[in-house]
């Protein structure tokens, strides 16, 4: 059984919901997941997990929240190589870029994403929470 962390930010409740669909994905998958908000979450605990999901709204020009998140992502960048991990978040404006740049980052940092980031316009649809699932079931 491989053991999955959920790790995410949220402002309104969006990426939140969607942290909580990916955990019902990879626990329907046979994953033990633990989810956890950004100030609960620190680097060393990365060795803990065989997946991480990291989820995070896009926030001011399309960036990672900067007080809580991006901190404590940046904290744990050093232990993404060779690391199963998949990114997850919601947005109110913009095209996503905030994502791109993400996802970008870890392939840089040498991450083995699990899949395709998903990303969601406002509260999460139907189509967003299944992917959401897919994304969790990818993971464990």
């Amino acid at each position: 059984m491989s053991k999955v962390a959920v790790v995410y930010w949220s402002g309104t409740g969006n990426t939140e919901m969607m942290a909580q669909k990916v955990a019902e994905g990879a626990k329907e998958a046979g994953a033990e997941v633990s989810v956890f908000t950004a100030t609960e979450f620190n680097s060393q605990m990365m060795d803990d997990y065989d997946a991480v999901a990291f989820g995070c709204p896009s926030m001011g020009a399309e960036e990672l929240e900067e007080d809580e998140f991006e901190p404590m992502f940046s904290s744990c960048e050093s232990k993404l190589s060779g690391k199963k991990i998949a990114l997850f978040g919601s947005y109110g404006w913009g095209d996503g870029e905030w994502m791109d740049t993400w996802t970008q980052t870890c392939k840089d940092d040498g991450a083995n994403l699990a899949c395709d980031s998903v990303i969601c316009n406002e509260e999460p649809d139907e189509e967003a929470q299944e992917s959401c699932m897919n994304l969790g079931r990818a993971l464990a």
